[in-house]
């Protein structure tokens, strides 16, 4: 087959050649796009994706979620101490009156964690911050040896903070401070074999 010079291209009929585009009237633009999304047979974007498209985020507009976090400060710590049981201890409120010794008993309230800051189990309520504070007799066949190196030499109105590991902790279950409700007990003895953070505050030398 012969093959069409350029100058026959130029003399075939207009239909076989490429159409050239001719601007329509921005009038008939926007009919045919309104005619398309109104159109029953049209497929309806869902509005969230709709909005992305638009470039609206609700995320990132909403005054809510775009406020900054407030920052949690840390207590000022007094002192930090090291026991030879390997039981770290900061001060944080040294408290007034006479010093708990071993043998005493004790009111306190506590906090316990994971070292990771997961809580574990507290005698305060984290929503109403109402307590029910636990009393404890200063003796380590009662409670756990790392709670009551904790404890002895702390003033009434005292705090301290402390890493206890899990050989001065919860060696068995029968040692206190443990909830007395079966979830939050489970909870705790889940977690005896690592290092257990007590945020202490003595209530009463009793």
């Amino acid at each position: 087959m012969e093959a069409l010079s350029f100058q026959s291209l130029l003399q075939l009929p207009s239909t076989l050649r490429t159409p050239s585009y001719v601007e329509q009237p921005k009038n008939t633009v926007a009919k045919n796009l309104d005619e398309r999304l109104h159109s029953p047979t049209a497929k309806r974007l869902p509005r969230r994706l709709l909005l992305q498209f638009m470039g609206f985020c609700p995320i990132l507009s909403h005054p809510v979620f775009a406020a900054p976090m407030p920052e949690m400060k840390e207590p000022q710590v007094i002192r930090t101490l090291k026991l030879p049981s390997g039981v770290r201890i900061q001060e944080i409120v040294e408290g007034q009156g006479s010093a708990a010794n071993e043998g005493d008993l004790v009111e306190i309230n506590y906090v316990c964690r994971r070292t990771n800051g997961y809580f574990v189990h507290s005698t305060v309520d984290q929503f109403s911050g109402e307590s029910t504070p636990v009393i404890l007799p200063l003796d380590e066949k009662q409670i756990i040896a790392g709670l009551k190196e904790v404890l002895v030499g702390m003033r009434i109105g005292g705090k301290r903070r402390a890493l206890i590991p899990p050989y001065v902790g919860y060696i068995n279950e029968n040692l206190k401070p443990i909830p007395e409700e079966f979830g939050p007990r489970r909870s705790l003895l889940s977690h005896v074999n690592e290092p257990l953070i007590f945020e202490v505050q003595l209530l009463k030398v009793l």
